[in-house]
């Protein structure tokens, strides 16, 4: 008797193609043979979506290194606008004028 799935790619009494069985190599005894057919199809399937994956990861990667420049530059931009400093150091100066003032009694 035929493996089920082999021969007519029609089920005569239904009239539908059969529907693929997920395997789980783990649970059941395969033969070497089958393994080795599983692995050069999960290898076929990988390669046939890999310049897809890689292009989504260039994508990915150009997106996440232009929100990190983008941080990067507003948080130099935003800090190069604080003069909170400078009012600071410029009281400060304004003070010890003054204190010196005071102190030579003029």
């Amino acid at each position: 008797m035929a493996a089920p799935g082999a021969g007519n790619p029609v089920d005569s009494k239904s009239g539908k193609a059969p529907v693929a069985q997920r395997i789980d190599p783990t649970r059941e005894k395969l033969t070497p043979e089958q393994l080795q057919f599983m692995r050069q199809v999960q290898l076929a399937q990988w390669q046939k979506t890999l310049p897809q994956r890689r292009t989504r990861n260039i994508v990915t990667g150009l997106g996440i290194g232009a929100l990190v420049l983008a941080i990067y530059g507003y948080t130099f931009y935003s800090v190069s606008q604080e003069r909170f400093l400078d009012e600071l150091e410029d009281e400060a100066k304004a003070a010890r004028a003054r204190a010196l003032e005071r102190a030579s009694g003029h």
